[in-house]
């Protein structure tokens, strides 16, 4: 029973990285597939990659579920995250569905929310400091992360029609300014772009109060100690 405790944690460690790896994987995938000039179907190397990272988010799963102490609360609790392990688009191209690339690339982002919630849950871990540092750098890690993929989606949906967007960084650029609330000369015409010109700055407005608090947090810190 003694080595039982740190073996578990020790698998529990090695699945978090490589859940953040095959995040990683994922995310370039799909940047990949967005930036290409095929904008009417997904590939099969996507199809692929997606498949196979949606196994790892999967075999996690199970392998906490059946290291849990309570299985029955274990898998209520974490229903969400087997959800979004699930290749969807995968099974939806097994059963002969064809969704356009767009509704396509909605469909492939859903285990990318997965990789990212592994991917705040190691930031937070890997950060040292208080409790107030880890939940700043996971912030950090999210603003930085739903504008890279706000961007793809941005790209995705509005280069076919819109004529001020002009290449993928065009979108970086659109949605960092957004984030920052300063707001940029392309506007959305798309009902999905108008949707994440709403997200990003007020996702950029929850920032202030983090990072004021973070700052007043140290200036505390190094007051007391200074007394």
């Amino acid at each position: 029973m003694k080595t039982a405790i740190p073996t578990s944690n020790k698998l529990r460690n090695t699945l978090d990285i490589l859940k953040v790896i095959a995040g990683i994987v994922l995310l370039i995938a799909i940047s990949w597939e967005v930036t290409a000039e095929n904008h009417y179907t997904i590939t099969d190397p996507y199809l692929i990659i997606q498949f196979v990272v949606c196994l790892i988010f999967l075999c996690d799963f199970f392998v906490r579920w059946s290291l849990a102490e309570d299985p029955a609360h274990f898998f209520g609790l974490n229903l969400l995250f087997l959800l979004l392990s699930i290749p969807w688009l995968n099974i939806l191209d097994w059963s002969g569905i064809t969704l356009d690339h767009n509704k396509a690339m909605l469909v492939g982002l859903i285990p990318m929310l997965r990789a990212f919630l592994a991917m705040v849950i190691v930031v937070r871990w890997l950060v040292n400091g208080n409790k107030m540092s880890r939940l700043f750098w996971a912030y950090i890690f999210t603003v930085v992360v739903f504008t890279y993929i706000s961007a793809l989606v941005f790209y995705e949906y509005e280069v076919p029609i819109n004529p001020h967007l002009h290449g993928f960084g065009n979108a970086v650029w659109w949605a960092w300014m957004n984030v920052t609330t300063v707001g940029a000369q392309i506007f959305a015409v798309t009902p999905i772009g108008k949707i994440i010109t709403v997200l990003l700055p007020s996702l950029g407005m929850m920032f202030f109060p983090i990072f004021t608090t973070y700052v007043l947090n140290i200036y505390s810190e190094k007051k007391h100690a200074e007394d």
